[in-house]
């Protein structure tokens, strides 16, 4: 989340005046141009490789090799937030790459995406092989390459000084930062193999953090009647994995690791796996614990080392492959501090509350109203 002054937070369900800003840079971003900007819609969204993309409609500025284009652009957003007897805070709402351009009369109009764009088109032109550092060296190195005077900021909950074995990346960047697999198959990806996620976020600072959890502290809290919450009545199975299987290979010769189980435990969760699927996979029956079913998925990384990462990769992915997609609608205010991860608590009926991890919170820029895609809890009521 975005802190946001405590005078604004408490004022965003009244009246408070929203505009917005933009500013450009065709030198990665050493200085920037302000321009005007009409229209504009941003949509952050943890599960998409670009978090942050959007669309904007830039006002009074050139286009081509000296003004806004698609080669060398960088477009930055903001969302202002004056209340009452105070001076405009500027919340940012995404650093983004040129994407698309459409000029009209009136405006220039741009699609943009986050600046993962540019990892992603940044790949090497030959296989490297990288020889064994930290995690924050080698991923450090990666994004320096792509991103000239980018640093990668570590949250806490990831071992940015785990000590990553030799590897060899193949061509993709994206693919060894972030996770993913290589031409033969093999799974890759620091940060993945670390249990975390990586992603550019709303200042553009490239950023690894741990996967969100329900279990992590709430950081808003809509009480009833100041937003409607409208949770869809809308399940899916799609992903859904209650057992994971996690090893690690380097093919150097060193022991393998794992695998690993790390399994949904919670008897009062939907997708309960049981007292331990992999030892005892009759105990429910046993037991006479109805309703157990088994999904189980494996994963693999050279880049595991030891069984307590690959517990901790597990986790990780354990924590995102639960839950039941739902939709909450906030149609009173929107608050431009909330970003993708977030665990937030809607009071759903008076005295009903209940907690949700923020998966996209779209927005117009301005608009008093959002709408957030979450994921909230599998336990049964």
């Amino acid at each position: 989340m975005i802190e946001l002054p405590p005078q604004i937070a408490a004022a965003l369900p009244t009246a408070v005046r929203r505009t917005k800003r933009a500013d450009w840079s065709n030198d990665g971003g050493r200085t920037w141009v302000p321009c005007g900007v009409g229209a504009a819609d941003v949509r952050p969204d943890r599960t998409a490789e670009c978090r942050w993309s959007g669309s904007a409609e830039l006002l009074g500025v050139p286009t081509g090799r000296g003004g806004v284009n698609t080669i060398a652009t960088r477009v930055r957003l903001w969302e202002g937030i004056t209340a009452p007897r105070t001076d405009t805070v500027w919340v940012p709402a995404g650093q983004y790459v040129v994407d698309h351009l459409r000029e009209a009369r009136a405006y220039t109009g741009v699609e943009l995406l986050g600046l993962e764009d540019v990892l992603r088109d940044a790949s090497l032109p030959v296989p490297r092989p990288i020889e064994s550092d930290t995690a924050r060296n080698i991923a450090g190195l990666l994004v320096a390459e792509a991103l000239p005077g980018a640093v990668v900021a570590w949250r806490p909950g990831v071992n940015a000084d785990a000590r990553m074995p030799r590897m060899v990346v193949d061509a993709d960047r994206w693919q060894a930062l972030s996770g993913g697999t290589d031409s033969t198959g093999t799974s890759t990806g620091i940060a993945a193999a670390l249990g975390g996620e990586l992603w550019a976020d709303a200042r553009g600072v490239v950023t690894v953090g741990p996967v969100p959890t329900l279990t992590d502290p709430v950081v808003w809290r809509l009480p009833y009647g100041q937003g409607r919450a409208e949770p869809a009545r809308e399940q899916s199975a799609e992903g859904l994995a209650n057992l994971w299987m996690i090893s690690g290979d380097s093919g150097d010769g060193a022991p393998s690791v794992g695998p690993v189980a790390v399994w949904d435990d919670d008897p009062n969760s939907l997708s309960y796996a049981g007292p331990d699927p992999v030892e005892d996979p009759l105990a429910p029956q046993r037991l006479g614990i109805p309703g157990v079913r088994l999904r189980a998925q494996r994963y693999s990384s050279a880049l595991i080392t030891s069984t307590a990462q690959a517990y901790t990769v597990g986790q990780a992915k354990l924590a995102d492959s639960l839950g039941v997609q739902s939709t909450l609608t906030f149609s009173v205010y929107s608050h431009p501090g909330i970003e993708p991860g977030d665990v937030v608590e809607v009071e759903l009926q008076p005295g009903v509350w209940e907690r949700h991890i923020i998966d996209a919170c779209p927005r117009s820029l301005g608009a008093a109203a959002m709408t957030c895609q979450t994921r909230t809890s599998t336990r049964r009521l």
